[in-house]
């Protein structure tokens, strides 16, 4: 009698995987472009790889910007879609898990 072969656990997908690293936060912080516009935003939320913001200011998918947040060195990111007033960015280098942590922490406050 031959052995039934154990199937494997489905690997997460990227969007489970993402989802699972995303954290909702709300926090003011700066947004700057390549023309040195310096704007305002609302950061909805957060994950190692990106963020997700809320501003006035229209930006389009494919701009680099700079995202300045309480004190920390400004984070080189690219804007990946856009509807309306909201925004998502992908970081240029992902972000380290405590700088992640510590930032959703300052959310918190």
């Amino acid at each position: 009698m031959t052995q039934p072969v154990p199937i494997p656990p489905a690997e997460p997908t990227g969007e489970e995987l993402r989802q699972a690293l995303r954290k909702a936060v709300k926090m003011r912080a700066h947004l700057r472009d390549r023309g040195q516009t310096r704007f305002e935003i609302e950061v909805t939320d957060l994950s190692l790889s990106g963020f997700r913001a809320e501003t006035s200011f229209t930006l389009w998918p494919g701009t680099v910007v700079w995202l300045t947040l309480p004190g920390l060195a400004a984070l080189e990111a690219v804007v990946a879609w856009r509807d309306k007033f909201k925004y998502g960015c992908a970081f240029a280098k992902p972000l380290h898990p405590a700088v992640f942590e510590h930032i959703v922490a300052l959310s918190q406050r």
